[in-house]
């Protein structure tokens, strides 16, 4: 019983967390648990125990549930706020692809996009790299 005590504890932690590996520990001491109901002895129940946790941890790792997400930080919308945003450029420069516009009143370095055209308007912030926002041409806004 006493496996099955610390199962339902990690069960109860995984909650806190909000991954799937305490699960898997879980299920290790669960089938440590199980051992122990078929009168296994004590090393076979720890090896069980291990044997199964490592496995389950091991494919939860494999899995598309166990992989750290990878996020491009500088087009997360959730990440930062102005990602969607909408700013006007007046005038682009020389080189057709920078400008300088003003947004929340500050003056940014603005770049287009790969394919967008740089015609003055309204464009839509797609990604932040350092102080240079990356847009493309957005939807058109009534001023």
């Amino acid at each position: 019983m006493i496996w099955l005590v610390f199962a339902g504890a990690l069960v109860i932690l995984e909650m806190f967390t909000g991954t799937f590996y305490l699960l898997m520990i879980g299920l290790g001491l669960v089938a440590g648990g199980l051992a122990a109901m078929a009168g296994m002895g004590r090393e076979v129940q720890l090896v069980c125990a291990g044997v199964v946790g490592a496995i389950a941890t091991y494919g939860l790792r494999r899995s598309k549930w166990g992989g750290a997400v990878r996020h491009q930080v500088a087009r997360d919308p959730n990440v930062n706020l102005d990602i969607g945003q909408t700013l006007k450029v007046d005038v682009w420069n020389e080189d057709g692809r920078t400008a300088r516009a003003m947004y929340r009143g500050a003056l940014w370095d603005v770049e287009l996009e790969h394919g967008a055209d740089s015609v003055p308007g309204i464009f839509t912030i797609r990604e932040i790299r350092g102080n240079r926002l990356i847009v493309s041409k957005g939807r058109k806004q009534d001023n």
